[in-house]
């Protein structure tokens, strides 16, 4: 397959790494490096798809324009729009047009939460009471100094979006209303600090920072029979997944605890997800017209 690169900031530069030799061109208005400057200067006839690594407000309409050339489409995630009218339009678009379009949240393929994804699914907890979802990472003063990510919703978009997805993949809550704990912009215009929580059971707990110093990754599902916690994620290694059984009436539970210390295999696989999703033409934009319509009632 020939891929371009739209965009050679850090997602671009780490698509670019993993693609390899399917790279035919890159494209980026800045950087020097860059073989092009639009992705409208790239001849149709010499790709068969695009990787989108761009700020959130130039991703709609380059997204536009390869579905309408019938390219497919990976865009990094969010996949944000003014109203969902304007992602489903791109559904109806790649349809039309056989193209690929896929927003890129590489978590999914994460080892532990696939873990997580077989725990679930087996039941093996019982009914579940509550989902703890944490998502910290430093980088503040980095968004701070950015023209573009220090705005809109800030940490809730990024990090949140992430979590939102991880729910949507480990449990498919279609109906997840939300109600605001607590907006912080501690250090930056944006929300740099946000919880929130569900109306219902089982109850969710989504809480992102760009305030934790030490890049931290938690998720914690609590059922009758027991519990499941994944500490960290491959990329900071080590990842931790430790699955707790219930001994009533109470006492110690049983305990296993599986750790995992490797390269983020993520990118790779998520990759290679993507160039099987061209054979069929299909889109995960559900996905995103989710999880905007349930990030949008975040009051801000």
């Amino acid at each position: 397959m020939r891929i371009v690169i739209v965009g050679l900031g850090i997602q671009g530069n780490k698509r670019l790494k993993v693609a390899g030799g399917d790279v035919v061109a890159t494209v980026d208005p800045v950087a020097p490096k860059a073989d092009h400057k639009k992705i409208e200067d790239v001849p149709l006839g010499t790709y068969d798809a695009a990787l989108v690594c761009t700020p959130d407000d130039a991703k709609l309409s380059i997204v536009k324009f390869l579905l309408s050339s019938g390219k497919h489409v990976l865009v990094e995630k969010p996949l944000w729009a003014p109203t969902l009218e304007k992602i489903n339009e791109l559904r109806i678009l790649a349809r039309a047009n056989g193209a690929a379009c896929y927003t890129a949240y590489n978590h999914r393929f994460e080892p532990h939460l696939v873990r997580l994804k077989e725990i679930v699914s087996k039941n093996i907890l019982g009914p579940l009471y509550w989902v703890k979802f944490f998502y910290g990472n430093g980088t503040a003063f980095d968004v701070k100094g950015s023209p573009w990510r220090d705005r809109g919703a800030g940490v809730i978009t990024d990090l949140g979006s992430h979590l939102a997805d991880l729910a949507l993949f480990l449990f498919d809550p279609k109906d997840l209303k939300l109600e605001t704990w607590r907006l912080e912009s501690f250090e930056n215009r944006a929300v740099d600090y946000a919880i929130f929580a569900s109306l219902g059971l089982p109850l969710f707990q989504f809480e992102m920072t760009l305030l934790s110093w030490k890049n931290t990754f938690r998720a914690e599902i609590f059922g009758k029979e027991g519990s499941v916690h994944v500490d960290g994620l491959c990329k900071w290694g080590p990842s931790t997944l430790t699955l707790r059984k219930r001994v009533l009436p109470s006492g110690r539970p049983l305990e296993e605890t599986e750790t995992i210390e490797s390269p983020d295999p993520t990118w790779e696989k998520e990759y290679a997800h993507f160039k099987k999703l061209c054979l069929s033409g299909g889109n995960n934009l559900d996905n995103d017209l989710w999880i905007q319509s349930v990030l949008a009632k975040i009051s801000l």
